[in-house]
């Protein structure tokens, strides 16, 4: 079970606090009883020194100069005399120890005794019981000691004092005690407050919340508190980064797995087109084997032959280029181009495609200029009115128009062809497929035109769409990007 920081600290706080105020009262009250046994043991010395001195002058006065006679017989005298000139009460001591003035009634205690033994050696001592004290000094004639001075002295305004100052401390110390506790736990309360936030702020960091503040400090909680929010901003960047990189890893993973499932469709295209002519030109072959002097038969065989060659040509051709621009980044020389002449350069170079079908042509040309590679436009062009005329109607037309929008030009071509059903029309930019394959077949068509102009479009960072379709026909739009002579320039 984990204690509270705010526990902690208080728990802290009033020990150090009862401590201080008890060592303080400890230190102050010993000075106390120190000072106050000072001033007594001066106090009495110096009554003791003047028991001597007045006892001296007492003998000297005397007829009888024998100090212990003068003990004996006048010894109540003088210390009634001791206790006129001290003022506390006397008692005095022969050298045997015996009391030869005692006015007085008291019980002498063991402790007594021990102590007037002790006096009896030519030492001064005193005995502290309850609230009297006795003081007990040699008493001298010359150098030789005749008996001992006994002083009593009651110790009740010393005590009472002392236990007056004592309580005064308790009183104080419980006061300051519970004052400073009260300030000093709002103190340390901000502290701890402070460090309770920051762990709350670490739990919900642990618990995926990495929004922070940070705590407005100038010590080291109020930079502990940057570094958290620091630390935090950094994970949730990483956190972010790494949900990117695993979105572009799913995106790649689905990527590639549709490459691979277009690579095996494509290659079954591949297989299933080249084996149609193969087929033809194998069965021709055979023919001629079987019958070689059939001139009408050899007349068919090599017009058929060169038909399905060409076309088995072309589709290795366009095989090869898809193949291409799948796999390899090219070298484009991206050039100034004039649209319009390219446009009717591609149209004269399918003139007799025109002528032959019967197609007419209508065009809506204006000068404009794009940034593109020669050749891949050409191809893209060519593509699509090769697309136009293959399925395009008997004596049916194609337009032809180009206009500059929103910084790209762009080139729409429409014909009155057979049109494409709205079901299959996101399908018709996918290598090898057809809309008719009959009418791919006979026109020499293999479904691969219009995914060549799409990815060469794409390459000149243009397009190729379908605009829409119907049993009119169909209009596809290209666009490329104008030409920019800063940007060239740059």
């Amino acid at each position: 079970m984990r204690t509270s920081i705010k526990i902690k600290f208080s728990i802290f706080l009033a020990v150090l606090l009862l401590l201080t105020v008890f060592i303080l009262s400890l230190l102050v009250l010993e000075g106390i009883k120190k000072d106050q046994q000072v001033q007594y043991e001066q106090y009495f010395a110096q009554q003791a020194k003047t028991a001597n001195i007045y006892f001296m002058q007492t003998i000297l006065a005397e007829a009888n100069k024998v100090p212990q006679t003068f003990l004996t017989s006048k010894g109540t005298e003088f210390a009634e005399q001791l206790e006129l000139i001290s003022g506390q009460p006397v008692v005095l001591y022969d050298r045997n120890g015996t009391a030869v003035s005692k006015k007085i009634s008291q019980a002498e205690s063991d402790s007594i005794g021990r102590t007037l033994e002790f006096a009896l050696n030519n030492k001064t001592a005193y005995l502290v019981e309850n609230e009297s004290l006795y003081y007990l000094a040699p008493l001298r004639a010359g150098n030789e000691q005749v008996g001992v001075v006994q002083f009593y002295f009651s110790l009740s305004g010393y005590l009472e004092f002392y236990n007056h100052i004592r309580q005064l401390f308790v009183y104080i110390g419980a006061g300051v005690f519970f004052l400073s506790f009260i300030l000093a736990y709002i103190y340390f309360d901000v502290f701890a407050n402070a460090i309770i936030r920051l762990e709350k702020t670490v739990d919900r960091i642990r618990e995926g919340d990495y929004e922070t503040a940070i705590i407005k400090r100038r010590d080291e909680i109020g930079r502990l508190s940057e570094g958290i929010h620091a630390m935090s901003a950094q994970i949730r960047k990483t956190m972010r980064d790494m949900e990117e990189e695993q979105e572009k890893l799913t995106l790649a993973v689905d990527r590639l797995s549709r490459l691979d499932q277009q690579q095996k469709q494509f290659i079954g295209n591949v297989t299933h087109e080249f084996k149609t002519p193969l087929t033809t030109i194998k069965a021709y072959i055979d023919l001629l084997e079987m019958y070689p002097d059939d001139k009408s038969l050899l007349e068919t065989a090599k017009e058929n032959i060169k038909s399905e060659t060409k076309q088995l040509y072309e589709m290795v051709v366009k095989v090869l280029q898809l193949s291409a621009l799948e796999k390899y980044d090219f070298e484009y020389n991206k050039e100034k181009l004039e649209v319009k002449q390219t446009i009717l350069a591609v149209l004269s170079s399918l003139k007799g495609k025109f002528d032959k079908f019967g197609i007419r042509l209508e065009t809506d040309l204006t000068e404009a200029y794009v940034e593109a590679d020669k050749d891949s436009m050409s191809i893209v062009l060519m593509n699509l009115m090769d697309n136009a005329i293959k399925y395009n109607k008997a004596g049916g037309g194609i337009s032809v128009k180009n206009y500059l929008k929103n910084n790209q030009e762009v080139i729409e071509v429409a014909d009155t062809g057979i049109g494409i059903p709205e079901e299959l029309a996101q399908n018709i930019f996918e290598p090898f497929y057809t809309v008719d394959k009959n009418r791919a077949r006979q026109n020499g068509g293999v479904g691969l035109g219009l995914s060549l102009a799409k990815k060469h479009a794409e390459i000149q960072e243009g397009s190729v769409t379908l605009v829409k379709t119907n049993k009119e026909g169909s209009l596809f739009r290209i666009t490329f990007p104008v030409y920019d002579s800063l940007k060239t320039k740059k």
